[in-house]
């Protein structure tokens, strides 16, 4: 018989993640705070829970897609013993949680220590992809945690993404997707200086990105957030305000781990300026407008 899945945290990521999770004909139970988050999802035949405690006692295997550290925390472990709301509360051995939120390692590995005394495995398996790959099934994701444990979900990860990589051990998976918010940040940034000086010494942008896409410079974010800048449009895929937050964690990671890390210090300043000037839901490709407002060059931008 297969497996009874959980699914918790159903925004922007989650809820597509869960909708393809049960266009698989799996048995499904969801919560969310919010009646119309569940919907599209009891549409589809889930079973709406009152609980993430009552999620937990009727599924094999919870996922979570939360906003970040203290919301992971809250629902997975709650205020302590007396809080029976929890998934912990609901948990018995043998179940498996795997959290896809973007969050501290330290703190994932604090979590899944917790867990791992009531017989629970926890796999922390943030993603990259963005709301397309969500809906297309197409995400990458970085998986920590125990082999077994990976083991056993792999089958259903497959049906979230096409990129599954078991990295390491616990806390792993947000290592990794850590490493990945430094490049994309600090790639961002390296595509919006080059472009701004392209600009400044009267060049076309457009040729010049184009000339750089036949090269060593070539990249995907080249190719998808170079157009987006040249273009002046930012909708969001991945808004800055997550951004934001995922190089905050990436900054107190490297506070305990004692590095200096100054290129992604600096990808976080950019997009808490721009957060700050209140663009944060426009996608993190707008540290682009924070360069030109940093040189007096916002005409054009918004």
């Amino acid at each position: 018989m297969a497996e009874s899945i959980g699914f918790i945290g159903l925004g922007i990521m989650g809820r597509p993640m869960a909708l393809n999770l049960r266009a698989t004909g799996r048995e499904l139970n969801v919560y969310a705070r919010r009646a119309e988050a569940v919907k599209p999802l009891i549409d589809a035949g889930a079973h709406a829970c009152e609980s993430p405690a009552d999620v937990a006692r009727c599924s094999d295997v919870v996922f979570t897609m939360l906003s970040d550290t203290p919301d992971v925390e809250q629902v997975l472990l709650g205020d302590g013993p007396e809080d029976h709301s929890c998934i912990l509360a609901g948990c018995r051995a043998g179940t498996i949680i795997i959290d896809m939120t973007t969050m501290s390692p330290s703190a994932a590995r604090r979590i899944a220590a917790r867990l791992s005394e009531a017989g629970v495995a926890m796999l922390d398996a943030p993603v990259s992809g963005g709301d397309i790959g969500a809906r297309d099934g197409t995400l990458s994701i970085m998986v920590g945690g125990p082999e077994q444990a990976f083991a056993r979900a792999q089958p259903l990860l497959e049906v979230l993404g096409r990129s599954i990589v078991h990295v390491g051990g616990q806390g792993a998976g947000q290592v990794c997707k850590a490493c990945n918010q430094i490049v994309v940040g600090q790639t961002i940034a390296g595509v919006g200086e080059a472009l701004l000086f392209a600009e400044a010494a009267g060049v076309d942008g457009t040729k010049v990105r184009e000339a750089l896409l036949g090269g060593f410079a070539g990249s995907r974010i080249l190719e998808v957030h170079g157009q987006r800048m040249l273009d002046d449009d930012y909708a969001p895929g991945f808004k800055a305000a997550l951004h934001q937050k995922d190089m905050r964690i990436v900054q107190e990671a490297a506070h305990e781990l004692g590095l200096g890390l100054p290129g992604a210090a600096l990808v976080a300043q950019l997009l808490n300026t721009l957060v700050g000037q209140g663009d944060g839901e426009l996608d993190s490709a707008a540290m682009h407008i924070a360069q030109r407002r940093l040189n007096g060059r916002d005409e054009g931008s918004r």
